[in-house]
């Protein structure tokens, strides 16, 4: 029996051993400079939040917004929330806390806690397609709408059947509306609509050039579609990039839930701590 088909005898009767892939992937702190060099960048639905069957039910659990205080002292002033949601929407979630995010897919700014919010200027949505795109939302019961300011949102959490009614609704709408400078940004088992050109990435870059952000290194950690677009832009800033619940290509490291999220970003801290006392 030659070399060659003995090896391939003895491939079959013992296959080589499968590389499971582990359920979670720790994220290594070591990946992560010193707070003092990092710029902290959240999603918050699905990533520091658990997703809940209507936007309105979101909560902060115990000690989030402690240790996002403390992390907001430790990188002086250099974390921010980045979120579709506008900046009213995050401030009620929080409340009273208050937090720098990125609001409305990039359409809005708040630099610092004690900051007025800087619009960057996204144009208002025509009265006529916002009540067109409304309207979705009447094709069955349990699609929720949620008029975020800048965009306009279709859950259907509650109406799984309908995703397909919603997105062919949407499109013809664009069929008959070419020309209108609208994107559609499909999420977990919701339909978004918004204007064109602002994202999640032009919002961050925009932060990335403003004092206290610029120049460090950022650190983002996201779940869903939206937040690919700045999965894409951190090698530009030499920056990391974590998925929540689904692993995405490129980036750095992933988190199985938020809760993991929770725990790692209260981890940071204790570690910092803990090497400042050695």
């Amino acid at each position: 029996m030659s070399q060659d088909l003995l090896e391939a005898t003895l491939d079959e009767q013992f296959p080589p051993e499968q590389e499971e892939t582990p359920e979670f992937v720790p994220v290594p702190h070591a990946l992560v400079p010193h707070l003092s060099e990092t710029a902290i960048l959240l999603d918050i639905d699905g990533t520091l939040l658990d997703l809940m069957p209507t936007p309105r039910e979101v909560w902060v659990p115990p000690g989030l917004a402690r240790t996002l205080n403390r992390l907001l002292r430790r990188t002086s002033g250099a974390l921010a929330l980045v979120s579709g949601r506008s900046l009213n929407d995050i401030d009620l979630i929080f409340a009273p806390d208050q937090f720098p995010a990125v609001g409305g897919h990039g359409a809005e700014m708040r630099l610092a806690t004690d900051a007025e919010a800087v619009d960057i200027h996204a144009p208002p949505r025509e009265k006529e397609l916002k009540r067109r795109l409304a309207a979705i939302a009447k094709l069955s019961p349990g699609i929720l709408l949620e008029d975020k300011g800048y965009s306009l949102a279709l859950h259907y959490r509650l109406a799984p059947h309908a995703e397909n009614a919603i997105y062919e609704a949407v499109s013809l709408i664009r069929a008959d509306l070419p020309n209108a400078p609208i994107e559609v940004l499909p999420g977990k088992l919701v339909c978004e609509i918004k204007h064109s050109g602002f994202t999640k990435a032009t919002g961050v870059h925009e932060l990335m050039s403003r004092e206290p952000f610029k120049g460090r290194r950022p650190l983002f950690i996201g779940d869903d579609v939206t937040d690919e677009s700045v999965f894409g832009i951190m090698p530009e800033f030499n920056g990391l990039s974590f998925s929540v619940g689904r692993r995405v290509r490129g980036v750095d490291g992933h988190f199985d839930a938020p809760r993991d999220v929770r725990q790692f970003l209260a981890r940071l801290l204790d570690d910092e701590s803990a090497t400042a006392a050695s």
